[in-house]
């Protein structure tokens, strides 16, 4: 498998987003590459795809931005190009929320990292001997294609429709370590940044989200395939499209 597909955000404040859409646009058709970036006042969210050197090029074009130097994606392989074309979007929000009061350019919510997280299913609960709730903040269809069986599904429509979830649910999570995750980190970001902006405590997001959880732990209690925004459909455990020998 040629075919390199990245993905990767940062939320940080961004003022100059004509020319910086001019910029990445520009090098990415310099490059071939295909896939989509979306710019917001509140950062940056990326998938492409391409060859090595391609994709090495661009990270290198996006790292000499210091904003964006410590911007590390998550990679998976494939056949072929899961793109039709380039496009470089400017948005109001790179993850839509509609709820201006969070700004996780400001500072993290708390996140644990994938092998953090597989030692606390394995042991049945976090490090201070809480029980965790796994949080699942993708919607419907892609949940369909895949989760951790133990966690909380909203079943939701879009995004949008988070707040409101977890208002009407927040007795569920007293007392108790909650974990919120998506594909790639970003809607998970947010909604824990969300949470805690409610007063809930011990409120963590799945670092690097579903992508990296399989890629650093091989799926240990992942059930499924995961749903990704490209031709693929989706990807298995091992971060393959889906069906390719799974």
């Amino acid at each position: 498998m040629s075919i390199v597909n990245i993905s990767a955000y940062k939320f940080i404040s961004l003022d100059d987003l004509p020319a910086l859409r001019e910029r990445l646009f520009t090098r990415c058709e310099a490059l071939a590459l295909k896939g989509t970036i979306l710019l917001a006042p509140e950062g940056i969210n990326l998938f492409l795809a391409g060859s090595r050197a391609q994709i090495d090029g661009f990270m290198a074009t996006l790292h000499d931005d210091p904003r964006f130097a410590d911007v590390a994606p998550k990679e998976s392989l494939s056949d072929a190009v899961p793109f039709g074309r380039l496009r470089v979007r400017l948005k109001r929000e790179i993850i839509t929320m509609r709820r201006p009061a969070i700004r996780p350019e400001g500072g993290r919510a708390p996140a644990v990292d994938a092998a953090t997280l597989q030692r606390w299913l394995d042991q049945g609960h976090d490090d201070d001997g809480r029980e965790v709730v796994l949080l699942d903040t993708r919607n419907d269809y892609e949940t369909d294609a895949g989760k951790f069986p133990q966690a909380v599904d909203y079943r939701l429509a879009s995004f949008t429709g988070f707040p409101a979830a977890i208002a009407a649910d927040r007795a569920r999570y007293a007392g108790k370590t909650v974990v919120s995750y998506c594909t790639g980190g970003i809607r998970c970001e947010k909604a824990a940044l969300h949470m805690q902006g409610l007063g809930m405590q011990h409120v963590y997001q799945l670092d690097g989200g579903i992508l990296k959880y399989l890629e650093q732990t091989g799926g240990a209690h992942w059930q499924g395939d995961c749903f990704v925004f490209d031709g693929r459909g989706a990807v298995d455990k091992r971060l393959l499209p889906s069906g390719d020998g799974a």
